[in-house]
């Protein structure tokens, strides 16, 4: 497996580390959409969603809302976080080890979402629930 998320967390490829604990590196983005912008990743490999051991997954989160507080509490100018996890190609993941972007944002910092919201009406969200809780089943 060539991952280079398993190569830092091995120490065999460099990375700026945030927070390291048994099951969880947090380092910066080699290319941040906004100064602070880092990854907070499992140390084991899941290459998605459906591979993401629960714990771990939990684990990630944990570790990213703890970043987020201290960011918006500490010395660099937060007024915001967002919290982004890309699932897959089309969804925009480009590394294929489960990593979640804890992204500091201030006012006209240019990052943002660029889709336009639509309004289904309740009949088609309806629709689309029972399709999902079907999945789930």
């Amino acid at each position: 497996m060539n991952c280079i998320f398993c190569s830092i967390i091995a120490g065999e490829a460099e990375a700026s580390v945030v927070y390291d604990d048994a099951n969880v590196l947090a380092f910066m983005d080699i290319r941040p959409f906004t100064s602070g912008h880092l990854l907070v990743v499992p140390k084991r490999h899941a290459s998605g969603l459906s591979t993401l051991d629960s714990d771990d997954g939990a684990r990630i989160f944990s570790v990213a809302q703890k970043i987020a507080a201290a960011m918006r509490t500490g010395p660099l100018p937060v007024d915001g976080v967002n919290l982004h996890l890309s699932d897959g190609a089309v969804a925009g993941q480009e590394v294929f080890h489960v990593h979640l972007h804890v992204i500091p944002r201030n006012r006209g910092d240019g990052f943002g979402l660029r889709a336009l919201p639509r309004t289904p009406n309740r009949a088609i969200l309806d629709s689309t629930a029972a399709v999902i809780r079907g999945a789930l089943n």
